[in-house]
């Protein structure tokens, strides 16, 4: 997946800059196409890719982790 997520981001990259630089009818879809790509399909892969094996929990401010955070740090302040 990691392969395949660097190949789509460079086409929609590629597709972009020609989009850009060539002077065609279809430049503007190029570009809208490269956009689409890079938005609704390799953000996504990439978000998938490097979340699917962690807890959300662990990231989310509940009572419980500030309280360890507080213990690491050495406060001693209550909630």
């Amino acid at each position: 997946m990691k392969y395949l997520i660097g190949i789509i981001f460079f086409a929609a990259l590629a597709s972009i800059i020609c989009g850009f630089v060539l002077q065609v009818p279809y430049s503007e879809k190029l570009i809208g196409f490269g956009v689409v790509a890079l938005f609704f399909v390799v953000i996504p892969m990439f978000s998938y890719r490097h979340w699917k094996d962690k807890d959300v929990k662990d990231y989310m401010l509940t009572k419980e982790n500030l309280e360890a955070m507080r213990k690491r740090e050495g406060d001693k302040r209550k909630l």
